[in-house]
């Protein structure tokens, strides 16, 4: 049994500078870092840097880019004898621009090879899919392909738990929230799926609410600094943030969910699973980088016993 991730792998090139530049305005920034990214590609190393066997299915392309992901994720311990070639797409990138001194960042997604993971790709990956027992998905590939591989997984008895970012500016139907276990927006995400803003622990409870009855098991509110609100199973409550340093905000959501994962596959009960995540997803802000921002065990427990 493994953590299965179906999804998106992405080479990230990323700038720094003071601030993010305005609208037709050329800057001049500080450094760039060229390395791992894609939602997907940094789900699946922030479980492997934890310790938990990891699984990866997506699609790169036929280029230098293609070879640099396969080797980046393979480095970060994850498998990737499912990583497909695209022969008429080109591998994934983002471009992201990060505020030095904050953090805070703004990113262009070009989903290349991503978005041509289609329904035959959740056909040739069933056996794997049948076998996992928690299976993570975004929507930096198509929805379809995502919705195939969770319906795949949960006739196996696996759990499978859903980032929805980017989110689509209509929100996510009914019926898609019925055939996830988990859904795990941050506050923008939050706001186009249900019309609140959760800026308060209030708030995110009424948010939580309404996705929970709407047909979703568990909704997890990720608050950024203001902490994380979850909901479901029998079970509610409110984790406090991390007091930590943030220096790159860039994949915390995607250190989260792979927190989270890893937590229930080792059988944590809610509290304990997001508890453990938001850790995760604090300690990946002290850090620049996408997938190389993912914290190790020890580090996490650490901050858990402080």
């Amino acid at each position: 049994m493994s953590i299965v991730v179906f999804g998106s792998v992405n080479i990230d090139i990323t700038t720094y500078g003071e601030r993010l530049p305005r609208p037709g305005e050329s800057m001049l920034g500080q450094r760039y870092a060229i390395g791992q990214g894609g939602k997907g590609a940094n789900q699946a190393v922030a479980a492997a840097r934890l310790g938990a066997p990891v699984q990866f299915a997506g699609r790169v392309g036929a280029d230098a880019l293609g070879g640099l992901a396969r080797q980046l994720l393979d480095a970060g311990g994850v498998s990737t004898e499912n990583l497909m070639v695209d022969p008429t797409r080109p591998t994934g990138v983002a471009v992201i621009n990060v505020i030095d001194v904050t953090g805070e960042n703004a990113i262009t997604f070009i989903g290349g090879a991503n978005m041509g993971l289609d329904l035959g790709d959740a056909a040739r990956v069933a056996p794997l899919l049948g076998n996992a027992q928690v299976l993570l998905l975004q929507l930096e590939v198509p929805l379809a392909s995502s919705l195939a591989a969770a319906e795949r997984v949960r006739a196996g008895g696996g759990t499978v738990i859903l980032d929805p970012a980017p989110v689509p500016a209509e929100g996510l139907a009914d019926d898609v929230l019925r055939r996830v276990d988990f859904l795990t927006p941050n506050e923008i995400e939050t706001e186009t799926l249900v019309g609140i803003r959760p800026t308060s622990t209030a708030a995110a409870a009424a948010a939580a609410g309404r996705l929970t009855e709407r047909g979703l098991a568990v909704a997890i509110v990720k608050m950024g600094a203001h902490g994380v609100y979850f909901r479901g199973r029998g079970s509610e409550g409110f984790v406090p943030a991390f007091a930590v340093k943030a220096v790159d905000t860039v994949a915390a959501g995607d250190c989260f969910n792979g927190g989270l994962a890893f937590a229930l596959l080792r059988g944590d009960d809610l509290p304990s699973a997001v508890r453990f995540a938001a850790a995760c997803g604090a300690l990946s802000t002290t850090r620049p980088g996408a997938s190389a921002s993912a914290p190790k065990l020890p580090e996490v427990e650490a901050l858990l016993g402080a």
